[in-house]
Formats: C-alpha cells, structure tokens, sequence
C-alpha cells in the first residue's frame, strides 16, 4: 500500500458514487480542496478522515482495500441484509449466488 495506491482507489470510489471532490470534502468537514490533494498524491488522509472517508462512501475500510469489488458500496448494503436473515434463507440465497457466479 501507498500514496498512490490510496489516491487512485478513493478516485475510483468516489467517482462510483457520483460526487465530486469538493463536495465530498465538504460533507467531511474538510476544506473544498481535501480530497483533492489525497487524490493528487499531496497527502494522506488522517486515519480519523480516513474513516469519513469511508463513511460518506458508505463502505467499511475493509472495502474500500478489496480492489476486488467493483461495487464496495452495493456489497456493503447486501452483507448487511444477509446478516438479517435465517439460516434457511441463507441457504437459499449462497445457492442463488453461486448458481449466478458460475455462469
């Protein structure tokens, strides 16, 4: 992991979202250019941040590390409704998921 590492994948995230930097910046308590500069590789985030950071993309910081996903925020939503459900239904659902992975 490093500076470009973490400016290229909050780019990727946010652009994902939909926000622009100075409104993301903003909407974390930090001055317009913020995100800007962690995205231009002129800082990094305090871990603090970080966490508004991941907040405001909706994600755990475990997602927004997992270059695997695409999606981290819809993955984030559906681990969430998983964890509600039964047993039973788990089942059902892990069944519907591999069925789909495979194809």
């Amino acid at each position: 992991m490093n500076e470009e590492f973490i400016a290229e994948r909050l780019l990727q995230l946010r652009q994902t979202k939909g926000a622009s930097a100075r409104d993301m910046s903003l909407s974390i308590g930090q001055n317009p250019n913020y995100i800007n500069h962690i995205e231009n590789r002129k800082m990094l985030p305090s871990m603090r941040a970080f966490f508004y950071i991941c907040e405001y993309l909706n994600i755990t910081p475990l997602n927004f590390f997992d270059v695997g996903s695409s999606q981290p925020e819809q993955l984030n939503d559906v681990m969430e409704n998983l964890k509600k459900l039964d047993e039973k239904s788990l089942s059902y659902i892990a069944g519907i998921v591999k069925e789909l992975a495979c194809k």
